[in-house]
């Protein structure tokens, strides 16, 4: 049997996947900033973490998943007060939102939430921790800052050395930083800011800083170490490389074991077809709510699924409509087969072993999905009830294929097209017109349909099934 393994960002390779505890597996995810809608970019994070949390269970483990919500933050405070509202208020309506977007991807809820606001406590005891060891201090702006020249092993996440780091900066004269290296860990509160973003602490009235949230977090929930520590690649650094300082300059022993991270989203220009990152400052990103309004919310997992976790996406029109029909694919192979209800995968079978190594081999998905058009070939030919259950049962292991191939190829009509009984109308004219030998008649049908997007499929008992384009 293959061995799971992961590619670590801290050791820059694959590795094999060894618990803290045999047989149980702690995975921790930095999550959403709750002020606005999720995007396509969100979407992909929590959908990578989402098949390693399913085949970590999957190969036996008692996984617990947390994956934290940041609920107090510059970008929240400033979008509450021109709401006019509260940050409960705001957080907790976008919360709701978020939660309903990613229900309906398929992406299952972490076993644990925590809510930074919940956990300020903890961050007041680590950066008192930080400050007893020299690696904190008060400026004498009210802010604590972290001093990371202090802790040696600054820059061992992303690669970088504290004097490239040093180049790339610059001092600003409003703080007080004693290296513009340094990050915030608690700030002084603002008359202008709202109470409820202000807790009293032993350095006077404040709030945490970013990075300090997700090492009191994370702690709290897995422990001082823990398996997995997983996020966008754009969290390697500062963020992640931050809370290495923060915890283990703490605790004095390493924070996770994998460092996970997932690829940029691209957006490609229909025009040019170029691709270029998503971004909110080039406002070229897409909503999850606005992409779901296009395309089946199983087409979008479908299409972010193809490629590798670790691999840069590219968000296209195109690469949408190609994810559309190669689903298509795999929906019509299961269509006219009853595979019944309860399935398992036979981890013996040919094809679930191929499975098994794509997986394990740092969760390859697009290899995992090959084997599944593999076996699709396969099933065309042989319509073999136990195969369509092999393949339905190893679909749902990346959460794909779990409804019926009707209900998937007859999905779409509810915005403006035509409904079900419109289409079954136009099939028994059509049929009542072939009967009459009334062939002109019976192919502009079918093209009215065709052109309304809707394949007419004849089948040789006579009878005609129907599916969107």
């Amino acid at each position: 049997m293959s061995q799971l393994k992961i590619y670590n960002t801290l050791a820059r390779e694959k590795q094999v996947f060894t618990p803290i505890e045999p047989g149980k597996a702690g995975m921790y995810v930095c999550g959403m900033t709750i002020y606005d809608y999720c995007h396509i970019g969100h979407a992909r994070m929590m959908m990578a973490f989402d098949v390693i949390y399913r085949w970590l269970k999957v190969s036996g483990y008692q996984v617990t998943y947390v994956r934290n919500i940041t609920d107090i933050e510059d970008k929240i405070i400033k979008r509450a007060v021109e709401n006019g509202e509260s940050i409960f208020s705001l957080t907790s309506r976008f919360e709701k939102y978020m939660d309903e977007d990613t229900a309906a991807l398929g992406i299952l809820p972490p076993d644990v939430v925590p809510h930074a606001t919940a956990y300020v406590p903890q961050m007041l005891s680590i950066i008192a921790q930080l400050e007893q060891k020299g690696l904190a201090y008060k400026s004498e702006d009210g802010d604590v800052n972290y001093a990371v020249r202090n802790f040696p092993g600054y820059g061992k996440l992303s690669g970088k050395s504290l004097d490239d780091l040093r180049a790339g900066e610059r001092v600003d004269i409003n703080t007080g930083k004693r290296d513009p290296l340094d990050f915030v860990l608690w700030k002084a509160s603002k008359e202008s800011e709202p109470d409820e973003v202000k807790w009293d602490s032993a350095w006077g009235s404040g709030r945490p800083g970013w990075h300090i949230e997700c090492s009191a977090m994370s702690c709290a929930t897995l422990g001082q170490h823990f398996d997995i520590h997983g996020g966008g690649a754009d969290l390697q650094f500062p963020h992640h490389e931050n809370e290495i300082a923060q915890s283990e300059g703490a605790f004095g022993h390493p924070m996770a074991n994998y460092w996970v991270h997932n690829g940029f989203v691209r957006v490609v220009d229909e025009e040019t077809q170029v691709a270029v990152k998503m971004s909110k400052s080039l406002n070229n990103f897409f909503t999850i709510r606005d992409v779901l309004k296009l395309y089946d919310a199983e087409v979008i997992r479908f299409f972010i699924l193809r490629g590798h976790y670790r691999s840069p996406l590219n968000y296209g029109v195109a690469n949408l409509e190609d994810g559309k029909s190669a689903l298509t694919r795999l929906y019509t192979a299961l269509a006219g087969i009853d595979t019944g209800a309860a399935l398992e995968v036979d981890w013996n079978e040919a094809y679930a072993i191929r499975f098994r190594e794509a997986m394990d081999d740092d969760f390859n998905t697009p290899i995992a999905i090959a084997v599944l058009f593999d076996l699709a070939t396969e099933l065309n030919k042989s319509k073999s009830v136990e195969l369509a259950r092999q393949f339905k049962a190893l679909a749902a292991v990346l959460g794909l294929l779990e409804r019926t191939p009707q209900a998937f190829l007859q999905a779409g009509g509810e915005e403006g097209g035509l409904d079900e009984a419109a289409i079954l109308a136009a099939i028994a004219k059509r049929s009542e017109a072939k009967k009459a030998r009334n062939f002109a008649e019976s192919d502009s049908i079918r093209a009215g349909l065709l052109a309304a997007g809707i394949v007419l499929e004849d089948k040789p008992d006579g009878t005609t099934n129907w599916r969107r384009a």
